[in-house]
């Protein structure tokens, strides 16, 4: 693995690596073990969008690990402004040791990697989300004690969530079900993926309490995106009263199901308070597991095994 792009570039054994160091970096990390395996590297961290736990986790991750995180915003780079990105990449190369970019398009995520001599971290795009999925496959794993035969439904916006869940849900071998508004529907290559798999199951419907029949996890997201407000109302006439993780909902999923959330949650929107608030250690369990799955992507991208 010489980045992390988006799930589809790695393989099921790439994911279990990345779990069970997480694990094993929490566990260290609980119980006051140090592990400065990054100690002198340097992440650089591109934030075109902004966002609260994604400089937090990678920034507090970074130091665990001995290095240090450089934050860049928008303001600070040329990408977009003057400077191709292939340049950016190789400037930056010769400065840090691993670049994380949170940004709009995948394919400037895939340019950078490309131009790049060192790791590109996917922190974020409009296409993917795989460190969130890490987390969450994480956090099903330590709840459920494996994902391999469990049912994975997701409500709501065919977005980056959906996408990333799909690819990580079905590599590990669990039953994906999603449930989506037409013209909402997650992306085609997505979807093409998922026609390849044999060794587990992917619906795509329209019902919510179809998809979350006999689910083991139920995993929401907003109905409207960063980058996409002027489509909120249009976007609530769609999505409103229909797809929303609520109490019936619930009913239709396996007793003692999971509820997961990569947050900001709009309650009463896409989850009711009641949900949210009933698997609430769960959702911030995930959250938190932002930061040691993505301390286990650093040390396998940038460390010296």
């Amino acid at each position: 693995m010489k980045h992390l792009l988006k799930l589809a570039d790695l393989d099921k054994g790439d994911i279990l690596d990345i779990l069970n160091l997480a694990d094993q970096l929490k566990y260290e990390n609980q119980h006051g073990i140090e592990h400065h395996h990054l100690k002198g590297k340097t992440l650089g961290m591109i934030f075109q969008k902004s966002s609260t736990r994604t400089r937090v986790s990678f920034e507090t991750g970074m130091y665990q690990l001995g290095g240090q995180a450089l934050f860049l915003s928008n303001r600070d780079l040329q990408i977009g402004r003057g400077e191709p990105v292939e340049d950016t990449a190789r400037v930056l190369s010769r400065y840090l040791d691993g670049i994380m970019i949170r940004t709009y398009g995948q394919d400037e995520v895939e340019e950078l990697a490309k131009y790049a001599s060192i790791p590109v971290i996917n922190g974020l795009t409009d296409f993917a989300h795989p460190c969130q999925v890490l987390a969450d496959l994480m956090t099903v794993r330590e709840r459920m004690t494996r994902l391999e035969g469990l049912k994975l439904c997701f409500v709501g916006d065919g977005n980056n969530m959906a996408n990333s869940l799909i690819v990580g849900g079905l590599k590990c071998g669990m039953d994906v079900s999603v449930a989506c508004p037409e013209g909402y529907d997650p992306d085609a290559k997505v979807l093409d993926f998922a026609k390849t798999v044999t060794d587990a199951k992917f619906t795509l419907c329209r019902d919510p309490r179809e998809a979350a029949e006999g689910a083991d996890v139920v995993i929401t997201d907003v109905w409207a995106s960063m980058g996409q407000e002027e489509e909120r109302e249009k976007r609530r006439l769609a999505f409103e009263g229909i797809y929303q993780v609520n109490a019936e909902l619930m009913k239709a999923a396996h007793p003692g199901a999971m509820v997961q959330h990569c947050l900001p949650a709009h309650r009463g929107e896409e989850i009711t308070a009641e949900v949210f608030e009933a698997h609430a250690d769960e959702i911030f369990d995930e959250a938190e597991n932002r930061l040691h799955a993505q301390k286990a992507v650093m040390y396998l991208l940038m460390g010296e095994q």
